[in-house]
């Protein structure tokens, strides 16, 4: 048995995005991202011990460039959202009390579609954040499934981590977007769970 296999799996909880912007009443909502939201909540309480860290990221977009547009494609661009400093570009209400490890940042400058996009307040990346916790796995959650919960779970595996999406806690823009994504994801090596079933 080789030390890796022998070592105890480190795991993080990386919360995806999860901000009145995107959720209903917000400039880019999904319906049924609200219920996210309590979902990732009630979870992240009664489970915080399965995890080494919890991490969140936010769009916290200043000038993305061609990210915003007045007339969306809803591909490359889309309606100004997640705009630094505003009300809906702070973390969902229902995570008041998660007190996460770290809180990153992304997109100010770019689209900032993946965690692995964003940065701290001590100026470090997810990659870090997670290696210096002794991270090996991770599972993501929140908003959204088709979008950065995808970007950021791919770009998990390219660091080597394990990834898990916990597919009750995260909804896609679309049906067809969702079927899209967990094809994507599946096809990385990325494992999609109730999380229920863990």
């Amino acid at each position: 048995m080789s030390l890796a296999e022998s070592s105890p799996e480190l795991r993080a909880l990386i919360v995806v995005d999860v901000q009145p912007t995107f959720c209903e009443g917000g400039e880019l909502a999904t319906e049924g991202a609200n219920e996210i939201a309590h979902r990732v909540a009630a979870y992240a309480a009664a489970h915080r011990d399965r995890y080494t860290t919890v991490v969140t990221t936010q769009d916290w977009h200043i000038d993305p460039g061609e990210h915003f547009s007045d007339t969306p494609d809803f591909v490359d661009s889309w309606p100004p959202h997640g705009v630094a400093g505003s009300p809906n570009a702070e973390l969902h209400p229902a995570l008041a009390d998660l007190a996460p490890d770290a809180k990153l940042l992304k997109g100010q400058y770019s689209h900032g579609y993946s965690g692995f996009d964003g940065a701290d307040e001590h100026g470090r990346s997810l990659a870090t954040v997670l290696s210096e916790a002794g991270v090996t796995a991770v599972d993501v959650v929140g908003l959204v499934q088709s979008h950065c919960v995808k970007h950021t779970a791919l770009d998990a595996r390219r660091a080597g981590l394990h990834a898990r999406v916990l597919t009750d806690l995260t909804i896609p823009v679309s049906p067809e977007q969702g079927v899209a994504a967990e094809k994507e994801l599946a096809a990385a090596g990325v494992d999609l769970r109730d999380s229920s079933a863990l």
